[in-house]
């Protein structure tokens, strides 16, 4: 009977991991549609933090996970900050100043991202791979500069808040090889996130919400961070990392095809090659570092 479950869930991986890109492929629409809706991209950021944060302290409590204490307790919160409230922040405020489609491309460069900072603080080599990789992430970020798109604003703001959102989705791997082992991520979730939306309450103006509003920030909450989560962790179970990071990899073409039919973003020639060059980079991380093939959560 064990056999068969395993054999069941080691079947089921593929399209776990496909669930969870196609989840996180809704992040930029979610938060288009609230922004749209008059609520601001901090608050949008704000409200997922807290929902998904509530989300994740419910499993926690029932799975009944110990939660980080003492000094653990001081680096989640830490991590909550930059993690939770700068990368949330900066996701939404890319969406709202470039569009859905560019702030998915370039999430993508946090491998790169992961590749200079485990050279520079933990003595990663950076071979002749990574450093391809590397240049390539600057080549397409380059051809997305110039060649923008139909919807598309590739304005420096834009640019600055979508390698702001890689940078900081990069530090969740440094975070979880520390932390993934010792403790349960739904409990150093359940920390994170309300320290995350904490951070972000400072510089906020809460707007009414319209019943839409509301959809599209619970839509985030559930979908986007909380059950993406948990399908990504429990294909990953069964499946390598390197094989789930290209079937996560599917998440911007996800988020753009999306962004072309709903809001009528599209990418010109020019930046989707650029756009290849950054996801093709990623992949080339990946598989020559399966370990870091993708962070647990965006």
């Amino acid at each position: 009977m064990s056999g068969r479950r395993i054999h069941s869930g080691a079947s089921a991986a593929p399209l776990l991991i496909l669930t969870a890109a196609v989840l996180w492929g809704l992040l930029g629409i979610l938060g288009k549609q609230a922004q749209a809706a008059g609520v601001g991209p901090l608050e949008v950021a704000f409200w997922r933090a807290v929902l998904g944060g509530g989300l994740f302290a419910l499993h926690a409590l029932l799975t009944r996970a110990a939660l980080p204490r003492g000094r653990d307790l001081l680096v989640t919160a830490a991590f909550g900050v930059v993690g939770v409230s700068v990368f949330y922040g900066a996701y939404q405020l890319a969406v709202r100043s470039g569009g859905a489609s560019l702030a998915s491309v370039l999430l993508y460069t946090a491998p790169a991202f992961v590749a200079l900072l485990g050279w520079l603080f933990l003595r990663d080599r950076l071979g002749r791979r990574e450093l391809l990789a590397v240049g390539g992430t600057l080549a397409g970020i380059a051809l997305i500069s110039f060649g923008g798109g139909e919807g598309v604003q590739a304005s420096g703001a834009a640019l600055a808040w979508g390698l702001l959102s890689g940078f900081t989705y990069s530090l969740y791997y440094l975070y979880g090889k520390a932390f993934f082992d010792r403790y349960s991520p739904s409990a150093l979730f359940a920390v994170a996130l309300p320290v995350g939306a904490l951070g972000l309450l400072p510089f906020l103006s809460f707007t009414p919400k319209t019943g839409g509003a509301w959809l599209s920030l619970g839509g985030l909450a559930l979908l986007c961070t909380y059950l993406a989560y948990l399908a990504y962790s429990a294909g990953l179970k069964h499946l390598p990392a390197t094989r789930a990071s290209v079937i996560a990899s599917l998440e911007p073409v996800v988020a753009a095809g999306l962004a072309a039919l709903v809001f009528g973003e599209r990418l010109s020639p020019l930046a989707l090659l650029g756009a290849a060059l950054v996801i093709g980079a990623a992949l080339t991380l990946s598989v020559q570092k399966p370990q870091e093939a993708h962070p647990v959560i965006e």
